[in-house]
């Protein structure tokens, strides 16, 4: 486009050399000839001039395009780089709120609100979290609490196997690793898995898995263990011993394993066994072990729903002549489980449930509770809840439940 200006010029130039070459011609037509070399000789020239004019804004701008790659590069603004962290950072969580009329309390309680977070370092290696605020308010003389539930790094060691730590579920039981409010029948978690497991619990260590075989895995953790109370109403239960990863003692680590069977779609089957040498983390030197085995079976039949049973066993055998001398040496329960879930939206269930956390002593400290109810799924992950309770033994508290939960994604 910057070669037409000489060109017009250029053009205009020998008109206008016409005319006057007619007034007043040139003695000859070498004249002429040397007047004509001399025009295109300085159209080169322009021509030339213009070439390296070019030339220099085409490096200028080649530098101004590297300049602004590095600055780029620097404040992290590459468009593809941005995206691809997008795809790897993952954002859930999970809620519930209660309504609970029994014959111990009424009140309304927002139980919990989960966030989940999770990235993901490269194909091998990820992290995940869930961070927990209990009973909506936390705080100093508050009824609620913030807990870091789970924090740990994942990594893919071959692709039947993977490592990870930092601060984990105990692989045990149906609800201590799914316990969103969606998977499970009843507005409260089950009596066995609260008291006797006890879910939720989870200690900082390292953790292993390996596949193998149909449908086989096996689990190993090494953990912080149990710090149980020494003294009074809460002396030696095991839910009390949780220590959570915060500034844990280490004195006595707990050592758990499971085996698992999932071959048959909709069907697992597994057992835990943990050992831990101290519960009291030093002061009395009361080692335990604790032994577990369930199924969790949902199958579907055609046309007609599905058909659920879920069944769970555990038990505590604690060392040592002090928690025997209050008849916790062992502690204990089970429950069963059916249900029958109506197509995607309704389901019922009913409950029975043994527990004794005093089974050691020579009273009949056992508990039992019968429970029935239903779910109902607005949504896959978006539940409502009903249920009532109804307890005896050693403790008598029924009456009924209400509540909702959800989880995403």
């Amino acid at each position: 486009m910057r070669l037409r200006a000489p060109l017009t010029a250029a053009l205009v130039a020998i008109l206008l050399a016409g005319p006057a070459w007619a007034a007043d011609p040139p003695a000859s037509v070498e004249e002429r000839l040397e007047r004509l070399e001399r025009l295109f000789e300085k159209l080169a020239a322009e021509n030339e001039n213009l070439r390296r004019e070019n030339a220099e804004l085409k490096a200028r701008q080649e530098e101004t395009d590297e300049k602004v790659e590095v600055v780029a590069d620097s404040f992290l603004i590459d468009p593809g780089a941005a995206e691809a962290d997008e795809k790897r950072l993952h954002i859930g969580g999970y809620g519930e709120m209660h309504y609970n009329n029994l014959d111990s309390t009424e009140e309304i309680d927002f139980h919990r609100l989960v966030t989940y977070l999770g990235y993901e370092f490269s194909d091998k290696t990820r992290f995940f979290s869930e961070l927990e605020v209990e009973h909506a308010i936390a705080g100093e003389g508050q009824v609620g609490e913030v807990e870091v539930e789970q924090a740990y790094i994942e990594h893919d060691l071959s692709e039947n196997a993977s490592a990870k730590f930092g601060l984990l579920l105990i692989p045990v039981g149906i609800l201590n690793e799914t316990h969103e409010p969606p998977a499970f029948y009843g507005v409260e978690r089950n009596p066995v898995e609260t008291n006797i497991i006890p879910a939720t619990w989870w200690e900082g260590g390292l953790g292993y898995r390996h596949r193998f075989g149909q449908g086989w895995s096996f689990d190993l953790a090494l953990t912080s263990g149990l710090q149980t109370p020494l003294e009074g109403a809460g002396a030696f239960l095991i839910r009390k011993g949780r220590q959570k990863g915060g500034k844990a003692s280490a004195e006595g680590l707990a050592l758990t394993s499971r085996l698992k069977w999932t071959a048959i779609p909709g069907v697992e089957v597994g057992a835990t066994f943990q050992y831990q040498d101290d519960i009291t983390q030093g002061a009395l030197g009361v080692d335990a072990t604790l032994f577990e085995v369930h199924t969790a079976i949902q199958k579907a039949t055609p046309g007609r729903g599905s058909v659920g049973l879920r069944a769970l066993y555990a038990r505590w055998d604690l060392g040592g002549t002090e928690p025997a001398a209050v008849g916790r040496d062992q502690q204990e329960g089970f429950y069963i489980e059916p249900s029958y879930r109506f197509g995607d939206r309704f389901g019922l269930f009913v409950r029975y449930s043994e527990w004794d956390n005093n089974a050691g002593n020579l009273a009949d400290t056992t508990r039992e509770q019968a429970e029935f109810g239903f779910n109902y799924w607005l949504l896959p992950n978006v539940v409502i809840k009903a249920d009532y309770v109804d307890q005896s033994g050693a403790a008598d508290d029924s009456g009924f439940n209400l509540g909702f939960g959800y989880s995403f994604p």
